[in-house]
């Protein structure tokens, strides 16, 4: 009878104990700054390099915040151009052969759509419509890590998530994308956390296939709350 009394109490401890995929994520959203405070921000602009295949590129990166996002990328004397705003994109890439703007669709249009978000579409996953679903936990390079799965609403592709148990800080995501036709899995890392008026970013974003980088994006400056005009936004 003590046995099982002690085990039936242990079992409880643990269950009062157990973290859900919303603590995990609460405890990660206020490390960064809190979600309040990013949805506060009107606007942003980001300036860094895009390196690619042993090329840094200049990277220019404007958003308003939860409607539109444009970024260029400067490759020997052309640009490389995405954008988004009000649930349309469009695109030029002269080294795809796309030399005019070129509406984007489908899962191609949801990553800029979440990129025109200066939060993690972790941490505004409820506002969303995401799912979201917490998978134990998994050590990533020596850290433990509490592992999400989120399940995004517009076309149900799957980013998987990986938070330090120890600092609440993220390490890296994986998601499947398509790479010349095939759906492959991107895992990005994330490092050089700093601190902008009370809100924290990554600087330094490495994408990797295979365990190999294929690219990295490392911002010099980040500044909120800027004029932005529309029109860059316009094909």
């Amino acid at each position: 009878m003590k046995k099982l009394l002690f085990t039936v109490l242990n079992f409880a401890i643990i269950s009062v104990h157990a973290q859900t995929a919303d603590e995990v994520i609460q405890k990660y959203t206020v490390n960064m700054g809190g979600l309040d405070a990013f949805n506060k921000i009107s606007s942003a602009k980001m300036t860094g390099t895009y390196s690619v295949q042993g090329n840094d590129l200049g990277l220019t990166v404007q958003v308003l915040n939860g409607k539109g996002m444009r970024s260029d990328i400067d490759a020997m004397g052309q640009s490389v151009t995405s954008v988004y705003f009000n649930g349309k994109g469009w695109k030029v890439n002269p080294f795809a052969g796309i030399t005019t703007p070129t509406d984007v669709t489908g899962t191609e249009l949801n990553d800029f759509k979440a990129q025109s978000y200066l939060s993690n579409q972790l941490m505004d996953y409820i506002a969303r419509g995401h799912q979201v679903e917490l998978e134990g936990k998994e050590t990533i390079e020596g850290i433990e890590t509490y592992k999400i799965k989120l399940t995004n609403k517009d076309d149900s592709r799957v980013t998987t998530y990986f938070i330090s148990t120890k600092d609440n800080t993220l390490i890296k995501s994986v998601t499947s994308r398509d790479i010349q036709g095939q759906p492959t899995d991107v895992e990005s890392w994330y490092s050089d956390l700093k601190e902008i008026n009370g809100v924290k970013f990554f600087m330094t974003r490495d994408s990797k296939m295979n365990g190999e980088v294929f690219q990295t994006i490392k911002y010099d400056k980040i500044e909120l709350n800027v004029t932005i005009d529309e029109k860059v936004f316009e094909k």
